[in-house]
């Protein structure tokens, strides 16, 4: 199994031939406590990803990116193949599940309270 060193905490939310999403803790990011656009996501896909919801551009490369809201997101990690991009992908969910990412810096107005819980859920707090 490819996700098999994932992270318990995260979800192999979808798998394409073309995209693979993974969803951090989706039983406490559920919308209801939590905006449902704050679920922690990891990309992995096949050309790098726009701004543009769906649109992706072509090319060989593989992208792994993790967003915390639609407009929060880290630089993409870029690999040559799927298999270098699946072992990035599951490197990055299981340093974000172990508080190694310091996801706090990608903001430029902070949500404390959605902030407060992932560093709970991360063992930052």
């Amino acid at each position: 199994m490819r996700f098999a060193a994932l992270d318990e905490d995260w979800t192999v939310w979808n798998e394409t031939d073309e995209k693979v999403i993974l969803a951090y803790r989706p039983d406490v990011f559920d919308s209801h406590d939590f905006p449902a656009p704050c679920l922690p996501t990891i990309y992995l896909t096949r050309g790098k990803r726009t701004r543009r919801p769906g649109a992706m551009r072509a090319g060989e490369s593989w992208y792994v990116t993790l967003y915390l809201e639609p407009e929060v997101d880290r630089d993409a990690d870029q690999y040559d193949d799927r298999d270098s991009a699946v072992e990035g992908a599951v490197d990055l969910a299981n340093r974000f599940a172990a508080g190694e990412l310091d996801y706090r810096s990608l903001y430029q107005i902070p949500r404390e309270e959605y902030l407060t819980e992932l560093d709970d859920r991360t063992g930052r707090a």
